[in-house]
């Protein structure tokens, strides 16, 4: 069960707020003896200075594998402009949808736990709290031509005024008790895992049946399992593992909650080196090459060069299929049927400079191999939707699926399965879906999913339960031989 401290310098400082056994001087945390059990801390020391006890208290913090608010690492990026200014990449697009100022404006509002007033400063106050989360953050921003962030400064809650101050212990309030709040476990659990999905995601990974069998499986196995979203960046070290079925996208919230996962210590599917690799498919195209996976011959295709997509249409010959790098679900993908139809790929030029044109290999059907660590786990064929040359269609009003077969990995042809694995091993050992096409007794990897789709009564039509069970069972095995590599340290 975690514990939540919140550290100030003397008693005296929480006079303005409503007492709570919670709350300790910085004197108390710094004689707690070594604890095994898990601590959150947050710290609202009078300063942050370089060695003010203040910066000595996260210092500790983490020396004592406490999960503190604000880190070290936050307190010295924010005392150094040069270091934060290069990390607010990730706050321009809440800027860009400011309203334009007048030239000179100045603007300074404070963030408190990533909350702020001003309804419009919201998403920016919340991405900052993202990178660089501390209790109280001034934001001073600037205006010539656009809104733009000048300088950052951590504050002390002591140096608020009154309606500051209200503003303040209702976020606190709200992050210590939501945020971080203490669950109460089955004891009969023995990890805490965290499910990523997103309410408003409209083709899931995952539907919501299949979610609550994940949730029951878990149970069973002993699992603490809990549905997060994606406002629980700030809660992933409550948890022992996370497991994402959200659809995963590198310039994404996806992406962030499973580095942060990993760097937590955390076992978490999918991986960012997993997703890294393959959510681009120019990077899963370099890959087949150099490790001789099977796959259709493939060009890379670069915007504005005419020579190098006719030699491309010439090499692979016509229909051709051509896509963006980081499509998902049969989008950002067309089909080019003559040299008349290559204008199509202007509008995909528009969202990526490099486009991937691979040889259209015509079949009835997509095998997708389910593969976990490096073994197979389960096995459909994705039919095309009739009248169509892929397997989902995507119109204006709604998007339709062909129909599909679940069927025992032993029955698969053994050239798909061996190129299914084949091309998994260069990625990693996670959970990924492998698209196979088979053609001439052989099989062709069109790409490998690292989130890929288990929906009930889909996926999961052979194995049933089971599916559900091998999957939480591999989050087992990796956190028990976690603890045991800790043991034998």
């Amino acid at each position: 069960m975690s514990q939540v401290l919140i550290v100030i310098d003397k008693p005296e400082d929480w006079a303005p707020y409503y007492p709570s056994e919670r709350v300790i001087p910085f004197a108390d945390y710094l004689a707690l003896p070594a604890r095994q059990q898990r601590v959150r801390v947050i710290n609202l020391c009078g300063s942050y200075e370089y060695r003010s006890e203040g910066y000595y208290c996260s210092l500790l913090a983490e020396a004592r594998s406490h999960n503190v608010l604000p880190s070290v690492r936050t307190l010295n990026d924010l005392g150094q402009p040069q270091l934060y200014k290069l990390q607010l990449a990730q706050a321009m697009p809440s800027l860009a949808k400011l309203k334009p100022p007048a030239p000179g404006s100045e603007w300074v509002v404070k963030s408190y736990f990533g909350r702020c007033s001003e309804p419009s400063l919201q998403p920016l106050a919340r991405a900052l709290f993202d990178r660089f989360a501390c209790p109280v953050l001034e934001i001073h921003l600037h205006a010539d031509h656009q809104w733009e962030i000048v300088e950052l400064k951590v504050c002390s809650h002591k140096d608020l005024n009154e309606a500051e101050e209200t503003e303040f212990a209702e976020a606190l309030d709200n992050f210590s008790n939501k945020v971080w709040r203490q669950h109460k476990k089955p004891s009969n659990s023995r990890y805490d895992l965290a499910i990523l999905v997103n309410p408003e995601e409209k083709l899931p990974p995952s539907d919501g049946p299949a979610i609550k069998k994940f949730v029951s499986a878990g149970r069973e196995l002993g699992l603490s399992v809990e549905l997060i979203g994606p406002g629980d960046y700030m809660r992933l070290s409550e948890f022992d593992a996370l497991f994402i079925r959200e659809t995963t996208a590198i310039d994404h919230h996806t992406y962030r909650f499973a580095k942060k996962a990993e760097a937590e210590g955390l076992v978490v599917l999918d991986d960012p080196t997993s997703i890294m690799r393959c959510t681009n498919k120019i990077y899963l195209a370099e890959l087949f090459q150099n490790y001789k996976v099977p796959a259709p011959r493939t060009r890379i295709l670069r915007r504005g060069d005419e020579e190098g997509l006719r030699q491309a249409a010439a090499e692979l010959g016509l229909p051709m299929v051509v896509k963006i790098p980081d499509g998902a679900f049969s989008k950002g993908m067309v089909k080019v049927n003559s040299e008349a139809e290559l204008g199509k790929l202007d509008e995909l030029f528009v969202e990526s400079s490099l486009l991937l044109a691979q040889e259209f290999l015509y079949t009835e059907f997509d095998w997708r191999i389910g593969v976990l660590d490096n073994k197979p786990l389960y096995a459909c064929r994705y039919y095309m939707v009739k009248n169509h040359w892929q397997i989902y269609s995507h119109t204006t009003k709604k998007s339709i699926s062909g129909g599909f077969d679940t069927l025992p990995t032993f029955e698969v042809p053994k050239a798909v399965l061996q190129a299914a694995i084949k091309a998994t091993k260069p990625i990693g050992r996670g959970l990924y879906g492998v698209d196979v096409k088979e053609s001439g007794g052989k099989g062709y990897v069109i790409e490998v999913n690292d989130n890929p789709s288990i929906d009930s009564s889909v996926e999961d039509k052979y194995l049933g339960k089971e599916l559900y069970r091998l999957i939480l069972q591999e989050f087992i095995r990796r956190l028990e031989a976690k603890r045991a590599g800790q043991q034998g340290e």
